[in-house]
């Protein structure tokens, strides 16, 4: 098999965090198809405009190669198909391919002898092969690794980061077949400055993806136990914290609510397959039920204070600052400030939650909650402020105390932004993980 990648089109499917930054890369050397299936989204990227942030409007007019399209037919000139579709975990936290699928079903009607097909969406080890390969081949009439091959290259985007960006971390990359896998590893060396691994297979690389991000959940579960045990023992979970950080190989992980499209949802991939083979994972599942436990330990722990502070729970209002699922960034994907929000509801409280960086109108149509003000002259009876975005942080105690009209209010600051003296002395019970 033998493919040129400087005369060959590609089609990135999916134009979100992942795929948009991608297709631009790729965009400032070759013919580019952007494809999304949400008009809007391409509406807005054709006006020189990236909602997400993740590209500046430079960027978007640098890549001179790049058209977009929510027409399907617009890809079936491409030989090479990279699918950057989001898979996310459903309610009863399984993996949900649909997105990849039909991504798939989509490539399969446009599927030439010689495309590649590659994948950079979360999966567990074998899904390409398992679950998108046979639907490839099923609609596209093509033998696999024959008529047709596919590689596997995961993302490794981290959104609001604008010093790790795409082109400067090191990119996993695979295929179907070793001359695959070179042509693969050479599309993306050519964009990737921080250069390549070539993985053996694509098992492999989909396995590296995920467990990168489950050893992180594990290694956040492990000080968010802890921050529960120090709790109970009265000692500051930080200035522990700190206090070991002093040794050089102690590694600086800080407790916190997981939320997000990768770390609070690959440990399900890769528990999921383990259970399909037979095996029932204990670390791992145990990580995750610590971690997906934290926004109800914060909400109890917030009205167990107020109570002792003499404030009517149930007829007081409870300001959240913050709703994406990490600073300085617009995704509000499994944001776990949510079931924050939703427990302290369920003790009747009224919550106002403020956000400079989520979209308000995205925000009301993913959870139904309308943004809202809090200052000193809309104030509320407690704050809980669960984002670390720079607004937030640059804020003095005395600037936060007007916030709350409560004599005795409490501030849950659960990403240790503040010095908790000074805030203690601002006349704030004080509430830190």
């Amino acid at each position: 098999m033998k493919i040129d990648i400087k005369n060959t089109d590609l089609a990135v499917i999916g134009l979100g965090y992942v795929g948009l930054p991608v297709a631009v890369e790729f965009g400032k050397k070759y013919p580019v198809i952007g494809f999304d299936i949400d008009r809007s989204r391409i509406d807005e990227l054709r006006s020189g405009k990236d909602s997400t942030l993740e590209v500046s409007s430079n960027d978007l007019a640098v890549a001179k190669k790049l058209t977009f399209s929510c027409d399907a037919s617009d890809i079936a000139s491409c030989g090479i198909f990279i699918v950057t579709v989001p898979t996310p975990i459903d309610s009863a936290n399984r993996p949900n391919l649909i997105p990849i699928i039909r991504a798939s079903e989509t490539i399969s009607k446009f599927l030439k002898h010689g495309d590649i097909v590659i994948y950079e969406s979360t999966v567990y080890p074998g899904a390409t092969e398992e679950i998108c390969v046979p639907i490839l081949e099923k609609h596209s009439k093509l033998k696999f690794n024959q008529d047709f091959f596919c590689g596997y290259s995961p993302e490794r985007i981290n959104p609001g980061d604008k010093m790790n960006t795409l082109t400067k971390i090191k990119k996993i990359t695979s295929g179907s077949t070793p001359e695959v896998a070179k042509v693969v590893d050479e599309l993306y060396a050519s964009i990737i400055t921080a250069g390549t691994f070539p993985a053996t297979s694509l098992k492999v690389a989909e396995a590296a993806k995920v467990i990168e991000n489950t050893q992180r959940d594990l290694n956040i579960a492990l000080v968010n136990e802890l921050s529960i045990i120090f709790n109970q023992l009265d000692i500051d979970t930080i200035d522990v914290l700190e206090a070991a950080e002093s040794k050089w190989n102690f590694l600086p992980f800080r407790p916190g609510m997981v939320g997000g499209h990768c770390i609070g949802v690959d440990p399900y991939y890769l528990t999921h397959k383990a259970e399909e083979v037979g095996y029932h994972p204990q670390v791992i599942l145990a990580g995750r039920r610590i971690n997906d436990s934290m926004a109800l330990y914060v909400a109890r722990n917030v009205i167990k204070l107020m109570l002792n502070n003499g404030i009517d729970v149930a007829r007081s209002t409870v300001g959240i600052m913050g709703i994406t699922f990490k600073e300085n960034c617009p995704d509000i994907r499994n944001s776990k400030v949510v079931n924050l929000i939703n427990e302290m509801k369920k003790w009747g409280v009224d919550v106002v939650v403020m956000d400079p960086w989520a979209d308000a109108d995205e925000v009301l149509r993913e959870y139904g909650i309308q943004l809202g003000k809090i200052d000193a002259d809309h104030p509320v009876d407690s704050l809980i402020v669960a984002v670390g975005h720079n607004e937030f942080r640059e804020l003095t105690s005395a600037e936060i105390r007007p916030f709350c009209r409560a004599d005795k209010p409490v501030l849950a600051d659960v990403k240790a932004l503040y010095d908790r003296h000074a805030v203690s002395d601002a006349g704030f019970t004080v509430f830190r993980l």
